[in-house]
């Protein structure tokens, strides 16, 4: 199963969830995705997110996550043991959103979503401190993020395989050319990473 993680007031039909779903069913692999829409209480986002790996005949699970959705798949990967591709992940949400408490507009579809002071202490409560074996984790971080600095996701998944674009933007518009890597990554036995700073 590749399960992917939208982000913050981002939805399933983000760009790269639509350009990587568009690609498994191309290769005839679209029963492995699921991308649900998350509920803005981060408790019951990885409530839904157990629930549906839990529904797989696989055992094998890798979890995808962009911004908001690297954190909780970080999360994810630690409790279960699952892999997980973070996509420009966010760190510290409980301080970033800290500034996005009230109604919000979501990004597609029109709608909004209310951020209350007890979903970040949800978020406090699901932090990672310091990941275990860095080779069950894929990292793809641009420089250019407007969003969130790169340098903290680089210190914070020492020793994961990483690409680091020069450039680019929060949203990676540049997606596509990376999705074959982030597809063998989650194969059942993906080749080990290049460069590790971990034993």
């Amino acid at each position: 199963m590749i399960l992917y993680l939208h982000g913050f007031r981002s939805s399933p039909q983000s760009f790269k969830a639509r350009v990587m779903r568009a690609r498994l069913a191309e290769l005839g692999r679209l029963d492995e995705w699921q991308c649900p829409v998350l509920p803005v209480s981060p408790r019951e986002a990885i409530a839904l997110a157990e629930k549906i790996a839990a529904g797989s005949a696989d055992a094998h699970v890798t979890v995808i996550g962009s911004s908001l959705g690297g954190f909780y798949a970080t999360y994810l990967a630690e409790k279960h043991g699952w892999r997980a591709v973070l996509l420009n992940p966010a760190v510290v949400p409980q301080r970033d959103l800290s500034h996005y408490l009230g109604e919000q507009p979501l990004w597609h579809g029109g709608g909004s979503i209310v951020v209350e002071p007890h979903h970040l202490d949800e978020l406090r409560a699901l932090a990672v401190e310091s990941v275990t074996r860095p080779q069950r984790y894929y990292l793809i971080a641009a420089t250019g993020d407007e969003v969130l600095d790169y340098r903290t996701m680089l210190d914070h998944y020492p020793g994961v395989r990483t690409t680091l674009i020069q450039g680019g933007d929060h949203a990676i518009s540049d997606f596509p050319k990376y999705l074959d890597q982030v597809l063998a990554f989650c194969a059942p036995r993906p080749p080990e990473p290049v460069a590790t700073a971990a034993a």
